[in-house]
């Protein structure tokens, strides 16, 4: 039979991507209480209403293969700090598929988990800006649909982009470009001061002097 994989820091995202529920499952082993508490304080204050950091054991000592079990069953990442794992411990968390990682730094520790919460995190996204065009001639092709002759005004325009269009200062349309067009030629691309022809998805109704703004969906870097 074939053993699901056991979650790793570095998957975690592509792992949780299709669930509802988002935690991350740790297991603390520290040297010392001292160690302990201001790991497992740090940690507890990365929780937050996407997703929730539950510790499942923190202790004090070697990682052992009770350790290893526990994170097995329930699908924790051990977390050692100034720690090692003892020779039948490592081997029950190859068999098992349990992750361990050793730190020496506190801050390192945290900042690892904080970054794979951060994988963890519905990401955000945002609307740029790319280029604006002026519709400045309508051409009605059967097999195409309206297709609106433009002139690049700033930036460019792109194959893959989504277009607003823009009339008298009110937004119209917004869609998808569905063709765009370069001395008749299909192009990827136009850039500014060029005339160029583009056809939107959904809509034929341009008029002259309409203003389209091209921009793309990126993900926004926390």
């Amino acid at each position: 039979p074939t053993t699901r994989a056991k979650p790793t820091l570095d998957d975690f995202f592509a792992r949780l991507q299709q669930g509802e529920t988002k935690s991350l499952n740790l297991i603390v082993k520290a040297d010392v209480q001292g160690s302990l508490e201001p790991i497992v304080n740090s940690l507890e204050k990365l929780s937050n209403d996407e997703v929730k950091i539950d510790i499942l054991l923190a202790g004090t000592g070697n990682i052992t293969e009770n350790d290893v079990m526990l994170a097995s069953a329930s699908d924790a990442i051990i977390l050692g700090f100034n720690v090692e794992a003892d020779p039948i411990a490592r081997n029950a968390a190859i068999n098992e598929g349990v992750e361990i990682n050793y730190y020496s730094i506190i801050y390192k520790l945290i900042e690892d988990v904080e970054k794979a919460m951060k994988g963890l995190l519905e990401p955000t996204y945002e609307d740029v800006l790319i280029g604006r065009a002026e519709v400045r001639e309508i051409f009605h092709i059967k097999s195409v649909g309206t297709v609106a002759g433009c002139y690049m005004r700033a930036g460019e325009a792109r194959r893959n982009a989504k277009v607003r269009v823009i009339r008298n200062t009110s937004l119209v349309y917004e869609g998808e470009v569905s063709s765009l067009k370069h001395l008749q030629e299909n192009v990827r691309s136009v850039r500014a001061g060029f005339e160029f022809g583009v056809s939107v998805a959904g809509w034929n109704n341009f008029e002259k002097g309409d203003i389209l703004e091209f921009f793309v969906t990126q993900r926004v870097e926390e």
